[in-house]
Formats: C-alpha cells, sequence, structure tokens
C-alpha cells in the first residue's frame, strides 16, 4: 500500500511539469495524461490476458487462498467501476459485483471490457476537472488521486495475472516481442 501512496504522490506532484507538456502534446490535460499513459498499457495487458487465457483454467488459483484467475478480473472489473465512478464523480458502485455474479470467460470479459469503457471517459476529463473532490474509501480525495489509484490498482493485479499465466507456461503480454 505504501507504494501505491508514494506512486499518486509523485503523479500528483510532478504531474504538470513541463516534460509530460511536451509529452502530451498540445494536451490542456498533462496531469490527466499522465495518468492516463500509465493505465492504457495495464489494462491493455490484462485485457490481452483474459482473452488469451483458456476457460479450462479461469479456475485455476495458485494457492487456496487467493482469488480464480476468473475471480481476479471480476475484481478488477468491480474495482474500475469503484475507482472511476469517484473519478467521474458519479455515485459509487459495488465492487463485488461482477466478481460474485460473472462466471463464465465470456461474461468476465465483457464486464472487464465495459468497465474499461467507463473509465475511459473518466480519464479523457481536464485537469481542472480532476481537481476537484471526490469521496473514496471514506475519505475525500481529488479524481486525480482516483485516477491514479486506478491505474496503480490494474499494474498491481497484472502482476498477479503475470504469475497466473507463468504457472500455466504462457508467455504475457507485457514480455512478447512486439
Amino acid at each position: 500500500m505504501r507504494s501505491v501512496f508514494l506512486a499518486l504522490a509523485t503523479l500528483t506532484t510532478f504531474g504538470s511539469f513541463t516534460p509530460v507538456r511536451a509529452q502530451e502534446g498540445a494536451s490542456a490535460s498533462p496531469a490527466v495524461g499522465t495518468a492516463r499513459m500509465l493505465w492504457e498499457p495495464m489494462i491493455g495487458y490484462i485485457t490481452a490476458a483474459a482473452e488469451e487465457l483458456p476457460e479450462s483454467t479461469w479456475a485455476y488459483r495458485p494457492t487456496p487462498e487467493v482469488r480464480s484467475f476468473g475471480q481476479l478480473i471480476g475484481h478488477v472489473a468491480g474495482a474500475q467501476y469503484l475507482i472511476c465512478a469517484a473519478a467521474l464523480g458519479d455515485p459509487p458502485r459495488n465492487e463485488d459485483d461482477i466478481e460474485k455474479t460473472r462466471k463464465t470467460k465470456v461474461e468476465l470479459v465483457t464486464a472487464l471490457k465495459a468497465s474499461t469503457q467507463y473509465c475511459t471517459r473518466a480519464y479523457a476529463q481536464t485537469d481542472q476537472a480532476a481537481r476537484g473532490k471526490t469521496k473514496l474509501f471514506g475519505g475525500e480525495r481529488t479524481r486525480l488521486f482516483a485516477l491514479g489509484l486506478n491505474a496503480t490498482h490494474d499494474a498491481e493485479h497484472y502482476g498477479n495475472i503475470v504469475t497466473y499465466l507463468r504457472i500455466n507456461k504462457i508467455v504475457p503480454p507485457s514480455s512478447r516481442r512486439q
């Protein structure tokens, strides 16, 4: 959790520096653009892994105490809805709904893609809008914090997914030659 807050502090502190502005070109929202640049590859890798892993392995879990691969995908989708709702100022959603109600690969991949589309709206807001306050996990945060948290959360769980893939002898999307 400490690394999550360090990453978010770095994002919010350095999010408006000129080098980022140069990377974003004419973007008027370099802080949100930076958060989006951190999030897009992670959710892309997660989606690719979800699409590629055979459904026969979706019940796999490395140890009995952790989520199955399918539950992990459901968790990511649900968390994206919860966190991006905060980033948009929308009413909060129940994070566990997808993980507990969707069981098949088709249902879970569809839910993951839908949550990603929803989050795309959050990552399209301006820096000015992202400075607005929102409620998240019982505290008041900026919307930009929520965007950074979502990117960090997805990266954390992509790390879990890499383990699931490697144990099942599948090369993770991020490790493949481009």
